[in-house]
């Protein structure tokens, strides 16, 4: 307890230091999973999607962040067992960032696409067997968050493998797809639109003191909705109008490259909603128990500079290293095209989206692989470069153990500097 009353204000900086570190290694390394088919269906450069990234996967953040956050704080331990010895809990907390950032910042620079979820749970159990014992971990929520590693690339990839079906048969397999593309694309812009409004204005927007109810809410994420798609058919017909005897895929492809613009947007907001908590979940638990004096609360408010800390954080590792991870996800995996990435980045984004909404911390990357899995099963397993399938599994395989190792070590270097 003295350690925290003598040097409190100390260790909330270094905390804050360390969530930066984590946040810069989210943007660095998962980047990839909101942005990677973007670029690598050609539909944006990196510099478009890094702009457009920026932008959303900070709104995310800062608006949407809030429900995965309680989950990662008090969620995966009991930190109940820790109210005799909080500093163990703020050193655990801080080893735990400080583990999960460097092996996010060592994945990014290699070029690794791993799971930042992966890294912070790993790292969190790891201090917390060596500290408490694993008495303290609660493994009831742990087993709810490993079985969502298999359950939501199953639920990506059907998703995914339903949107490009549609996308198919409604447009590609008929007589004149470019005039279908053009009547059914603004639809999907529709959908979309309805998946990033509905999240921002029922969950986001409570942190901006909006509430609304879900008729409210319903009505709003409609209405925004209907003034995309009509703004949607209105850009569309107009660009495409001295093309309306092209009937080539390629005609068809650079309509999706329009939509793509959309869902890249979406994945953005979904990805920064639900991984910043891997920042800022542990931080927060570090200020509120700093700032109680050792009491370890239920329930504590999110402090108005931790979310956009974490949002900046994942900015600046965007900016910096996410160009690496990008390029393995966007061509290592199978062949892109507009058509085919949208289908997958939108099913990614409805799957995080849907995630987020409940609390429940998921890998981004395991989504975004499984809905990608689901549009190449929709063609057929010979689309999909399975060596790049196993290397990537191989990676989430290692980063729970190498999160774990490295909090332990960090821990007891922590532990020694400050005792």
């Amino acid at each position: 307890m003295d350690i925290l009353a003598n040097y409190g204000t100390i260790l909330v900086l270094v905390a804050a230091v360390f969530g930066f570190l984590m946040a810069i290694g989210i943007g660095a390394n998962d980047v990839a999973n909101a942005m990677g088919t973007s670029v690598g269906s050609k539909a944006l450069t990196v510099k478009q999607a890094i702009f457009i990234a920026m932008i959303f996967e900070f709104a995310g953040a800062y608006l949407a962040g809030g429900e995965v956050t309680d989950t990662i704080r008090k969620g995966v331990i009991e930190t109940d067992l820790f109210i005799s010895q909080p500093d163990i809990l703020v050193f655990g907390m801080m080893s735990s960032l400080l583990a999960a950032g460097t092996w996010l910042l060592l994945a990014s620079y290699m070029g690794w696409p791993v799971s930042t979820t992966h890294s912070i749970i790993g790292a969190i159990i790891g201090f917390a067997c060596v500290t408490i014992g694993t008495d303290a971990v609660d493994w009831a929520s742990v087993q709810g968050i490993v079985g969502s590693w298999i359950i939501t690339p199953v639920i990506s990839g059907f998703f995914a493998y339903i949107i490009f079906v549609s996308a198919q048969r409604l447009i590609f397999d008929t007589e004149n797809p470019l005039m279908n593309a053009k009547r059914f694309v603004p639809i999907y812009m529709f959908i979309t639109t309805m998946v990033i409004a509905l999240v921002t204005i029922k969950k986001g927007l409570k942190h901006v003191g909006l509430h609304l109810t879900t008729p409210e809410a319903w009505l709003w994420a409609m209405f925004v909705s209907a003034i995309i798609m009509v703004g949607g058919y209105i850009y569309i017909f107009k660009k495409f109008s001295d093309k309306e005897e092209d009937r080539s895929f390629n005609s068809v492809e650079s309509i999706f490259s329009v939509l793509m613009v959309i869902t890249a947007c979406a994945m953005a907001f979904a990805h920064g909603s639900n991984d910043v908590a891997n920042a800022i979940g542990p931080l927060s638990a570090v200020v509120s128990t700093v700032q109680h004096m050792g009491e370890i609360t239920a329930k504590s408010e999110i402090q108005w500079w931790i979310l956009p800390l974490g949002g900046f954080g994942i900015v600046v590792g965007l900016a910096t290293l996410g160009h690496k991870v990008m390029k393995t996800v966007g061509t290592g995996i199978t062949e892109l095209t507009p058509s085919r990435g949208f289908a997958a980045q939108l099913a990614t984004a409805c799957t995080v989206v849907l995630a987020s909404g409940t609390g429940l911390p998921i890998s981004t990357t395991q989504t975004l692989v499984g809905a990608v899995l689901g549009v190449g099963f929709a063609r057929g397993i010979a689309a999909l470069n399975l060596g790049v399938v196993r290397n990537i599994v191989a990676s989430w395989i290692v980063t729970l153990p190498a999160g774990a190792l490295l909090a332990v070590i960090f821990y007891y270097a922590l532990e020694k500097l400050f005792i």
